[in-house]
């Protein structure tokens, strides 16, 4: 028998939430992995049947669960879905840095070591979401902004794009941009000439 509810609470970081029945009663618990094949992730708010079962303790939990009159393509292709912007960003950026890197103001290993840390916190994202649908062992916000801080974020940036990980919290977005505007000052003071001269010192150039 299939029961019909609205997503009250979910909690996308950690991959889920519990469901209100229409019909009233107690709040069924939710996890990512009790969506059907090919569902999008929810944000909340959305009408969705399942199927009823118990856990282990008995408490009611959902199971094969669809979402209600296409809310969730609607989900997939509205707020929380990706977009091409943050790419373009990160575009830029990278265009920007070949650009310093080819007229000799950037060395090429600073290039070369911002797209290594991006693609470690691409990777780091990615397996904290696997976690996160999984149960399993969570990476720290702490780490993954420490990666952005230290030249990751356009790669976390592309990850939070398109896993859409990390992409609705608050207070780790507003975290998140504070990393990238202290690396971005930092690589600002490095083409000053106090910076540079730094820069050549740590690289061993006189």
């Amino acid at each position: 028998m299939r029961h019909q509810g609205r997503i009250t609470r979910w909690k996308d970081d950690q991959g889920y939430g519990f469901i209100s029945p229409n019909l009233g009663g107690e709040e069924v618990f939710l996890h990512i992995k009790a969506f059907k094949p090919r569902q999008p992730r929810p944000v909340g708010d959305e009408t969705v049947t399942y199927e009823l079962v118990s856990d282990a303790s008995g408490r009611p939990r959902a199971a094969a669960v669809a979402f209600v009159n296409g809310a969730g393509r609607r989900t997939a292709a509205g707020a929380g879905g990706p977009n091409r912007f943050p790419l373009l960003v990160v575009a830029l950026f990278f265009a920007f840095c070949g650009v310093l890197t080819a007229a000799g103001r950037l060395p090429l290993i600073l290039l070369g070591f911002y797209a290594f840390v991006s693609l470690i916190a691409f990777a780091a994202y990615a397996l904290d979401k696997s976690a996160a649908r999984s149960g399993g062992w969570r990476t720290a916000e702490s780490t993954l902004h420490l990666l952005s801080l230290v030249g990751g974020w356009p790669g976390a940036l592309v990850a939070q794009n398109r896993l859409r990980h990390k992409s609705r919290k608050a207070s780790f977005l507003v975290a998140f941009w504070a990393t990238v505007m202290l690396n971005c000052g930092f690589l600002g003071w490095l083409l000053t000439a106090r910076g540079g001269h730094v820069l050549r010192m740590v690289l061993g150039n006189t």
